[in-house]
C-alpha cells in the first residue's frame, strides 16, 4: 500500500498582519510636516485548492506543516507593507477537511476550484490615519492582526460514477483491465487489490470513471479485512456494479452478504442505482449457474460477462449508462 494515503493530519496558520508606521515628514523645507506612517500588509492566507492529477494525500502526509507568510510593517512616505504570500494546499477531488479533535467537518471539497479555509491577519494603520485638528503628532500606529493556527484531519474519498464491490478474488481488476486503460494488480489468491484503481470506460456520449474498490469481506462494516479502510470510498460513487464469481458455492448468498455489509455501514449505500455482474461466464459453460443465480435475484438486472473472452462486455456499458441515468 506504498504511496496510497487516503488519510493524515496536518498543521495550518495563517500569516501576521504587519505593524503600521510611526513616522513623520523629515524634509528640508517642510516644518513640522506632519506624520505619515504606512500600513503594515495583510497576512498570508491558507487556501485549499482542488487538483485533478492529484489521487492520493500522500504529499500532504510528507509536509505536515503549512504556514502562510506574514505580512511586512508599513514604512514612512505612506509606504504600504508588503502582504504576506498565501500558502496554497494541493489536494485530490473529493477531499473532507475535519476538525482534529471533534473530527466534525468543516469542509467538503467536493470537484470545487479553490477554497479559503483563513484569510490572513489585517495590517495594522500607520500613523497618518490618526492625524486630526487637535492631534498633529500622532507618536502610535495600529499592530497587526494575528494569523490563525488550526489542526486538520485531512481524508479523501474517491469520486467516481461506478464502484466495483466484491468479495476478494470476484474478478473486479480483471474485469476493470477488460473494459479500461488501467492496470491493476490481477492474481489468484485474495486481496491483490489493496488500493482504490480508477479507469475510465468510453460509453460513446460520455466517458464513465470506474473504480475499484478492494475486496469487501463478511464483517467488513465492522472492520474485517480491508473492506473497512474502503467503504467510504463507495459512498463518492453515482452507483455500484456489485460483482459476483459465477464459480461461488452460492452466488445469491453472496450478493446478500455484500449488500448487508454495506446496510451496517451506511444504509444509504443500498439506495444507490446498482447492477449485478456475474463475472468469470467462460467457467460457467452450460450456463446453468447463471440461471439459477438470475432466478434466484428476481428482479434485479443481472449481466453475465467474462473479462478473459470480452463477452458481455458491450451489454455492461448499456447497463452503465442505464446506472449513470438513474442518478
Amino acid at each position: 500500500m506504498t504511496g496510497f494515503v487516503d488519510e493524515t493530519e496536518i498543521v495550518v496558520s495563517s500569516g501576521k498582519g504587519g505593524n503600521g508606521s510611526v513616522s513623520f515628514r523629515r524634509e528640508k523645507y517642510v516644518p513640522r510636516g506632519g506624520p505619515d506612517g504606512g500600513d503594515g500588509g495583510n497576512g498570508g492566507s491558507v487556501v485549499f485548492k482542488v487538483k485533478e492529477n492529484l489521487k492520493t494525500l500522500a504529499r500532504l502526509k510528507s509536509t505536515r506543516v503549512y504556514r502562510a507568510g506574514n505580512g511586512r510593517n508599513g514604512e514612512g512616505r505612506r509606504k504600504h507593507g508588503r502582504n504576506g504570500e498565501d500558502v496554497i494546499i494541493p489536494v485530490p477531488p473529493g477531499t473532507v477537511l475535519r476538525e482534529k479533535e471533534s473530527g466534525k467537518v468543516i469542509k467538503d471539497l467536493g470537484l470545487d476550484g479553490e477554497w479559503t479555509f483563513i484569510e490572513g491577519g489585517h495590517g495594522g494603520k500607520g500613523n497618518w490615519h490618526y492625524r486630526s485638528s487637535v492631534r498633529q503628532a500622532p507618536r502610535y500606529a495600529q499592530e497587526g492582526e494575528p494569523g490563525q493556527e488550526r489542526e486538520l484531519m485531512i481524508e479523501m474519498n474517491i469520486i467516481a460514477d461506478i464502484g466495483f464491490v466484491g468479495f476478494p478474488n470476484a474478478g473486479k481488476s480483471s474485469l476493470l483491465a477488460a473494459l479500461t486503460n488501467a492496470h491493476p494488480k490481477i492474481a489468484d489468491y485474495p486481496f491483490t487489490t489493496k488500493i482504490p484503481n480508477l479507469g475510465v470506460v468510453d460509453l460513446g456520449f460520455t466517458d464513465c470513471i470506474l473504480a475499484d474498490i478492494p475486496g469487501i469481506i463478511e464483517g467488513a462494516s465492522h472492520g474485517a479485512g480491508l473492506g473497512f479502510r474502503f467503504l467510504k470510498h463507495i459512498s463518492r460513487t453515482k452507483g455500484l456494479a456489485f460483482i459476483i464469481d459465477i464459480e461461488d458455492e452460492d452466488p445469491a448468498t453472496t450478493y446478500q452478504t455484500l449488500q448487508d455489509e454495506l446496510k451496517q455501514y451506511n444504509e444509504d449505500l443500498t439506495e444507490k442505482p446498482h447492477i449485478v455482474v456475474a463475472s468469470k461466464a467462460d467457467l460457467d459453460e452450460t450456463g446453468e449457474k447463471y440461471e439459477s443465480f438470475r432466478t434466484r435475484l428476481g428482479a434485479e438486472r443481472l449481466v453475465s460477462v467474462s473479462s478473459y473472452t470480452s463477452f458481455g462486455l458491450d451489454a455492461l456499458k448499456q447497463e452503465f449508462i442505464r446506472v449513470i441515468r438513474e442518478k
